[in-house]
């Protein structure tokens, strides 16, 4: 007789206690297909061979059929387990394993395979750490720059919540071509969606990258479907480009599992159209709004769109 099948684990046990919200049926227009391209298994083996997470699968990325299909993904670096517990986030929260010192060498070897032209390097957040990984960060874009020198690089950081001035400037020094860090919310909800976060810190530490470098471009970006309404996103784009922020990434919420924060509503493609006009005229130099934009959703063709909107501004002036 047959073994009876064992439960599979929960993939977030920590969430265990939170109540359910079930979440609206999605419309048509955020439906994806089902990732089956030899580019994606192809993309999917060389992630495996070098013992690498992507934000792509702990993040459940809706687009991770299509960005792999072309060699895109988005490295995870510093584990799979974040020491904070936001409500919309799909990866999982405890206490993360010591850092692995060889991480940044094989992320670069990996983008070698991988033939990016550009890559976009994330992390959980470790605020186990006293730096908050700045340094691993710093180490593996430089890991990157060393084996792929043509590759252009974007990171995007955790916060550096309590963390010392040196560690943001440590990422800084280290010239990413892009730095990121998303707002992911409107101030209003952050006790509900990002309780470990505070809403101006992480708008200062875009000002702050800019005041350290002012050639770097900056990108943020937040989610809509959380309950927000449109004043609110308004003012976080006035908050951004007071910030000098200079991309803005907008894209629909989905719900991770029941036990995630819940859908509001889904916002139509006709309101994304109107946050992209809206944002370009109070400044940005590149705008992503629809319902399935991601924080890494074609980010080397918007980079040299990015670039080339910065080159014909200074033409201008």
């Amino acid at each position: 007789m047959a073994e009876s099948p064992q439960p599979s684990r929960p993939r977030h046990p920590e969430k265990s206690h939170r109540a359910d919200n079930p979440s609206p049926k999605k419309p048509d227009w955020i439906r994806v297909k089902a990732p089956n391209s030899p580019g994606f298994f192809k993309t999917k083996s060389v992630i495996k061979e070098h013992g690498l997470a992507t934000v792509c699968q702990e993040a459940g990325c809706p687009n991770v059929g299509e960005c792999w299909a072309r060699g895109h993904a988005t490295m995870m670096i510093m584990g799979e387990i974040c020491t904070r517990g936001c409500t919309f986030c799909n990866v999982s929260t405890g206490r993360p394993d010591s850092l692995d010192v060889f991480e940044p060498g094989r992320v670069a070897q990996a983008v070698e395979r991988l033939g990016l032209t550009h890559v976009v390097i994330t992390s959980v957040d470790r605020d186990d750490l006293e730096d908050g990984g700045a340094t691993h960060i710093a180490q593996t874009i430089r890991a990157v720059r060393r084996k792929c020198p043509e590759t252009t690089i974007e990171v995007l950081t955790p916060d550096f919540l309590r963390c010392p001035d040196s560690a943001l400037e440590n990422v800084v020094a280290a010239r990413p071509d892009v730095f990121n860090h998303n707002l992911e919310t409107v101030p209003g909800l952050y006790p509900e969606v990002r309780p470990g976060a505070r809403y101006f810190h992480s708008l200062r530490l875009l000002q702050r990258v800019k005041e350290l470098d002012p050639a770097m471009f900056t990108k943020s970006g937040i989610m809509v479907g959380l309950g927000e309404d449109r004043q609110q996103v308004a003012q976080v784009m006035d908050d951004m480009r007071a910030a000098d922020v200079d991309f803005l990434t907008i894209g629909q919420y989905l719900q991770p599992t029941r036990k995630h924060h819940a859908v509001a509503r889904y916002v139509t493609p006709e309101e994304f159209e109107a946050y992209e006009q809206a944002a370009y005229s109070k400044g940005f130099l590149m705008v992503s709004a629809t319902p399935l934009t991601r924080s890494s959703y074609h980010a080397g063709d918007d980079f040299r769109r990015l670039r080339e909107a910065r080159r014909q501004k200074l033409g201008e002036a």
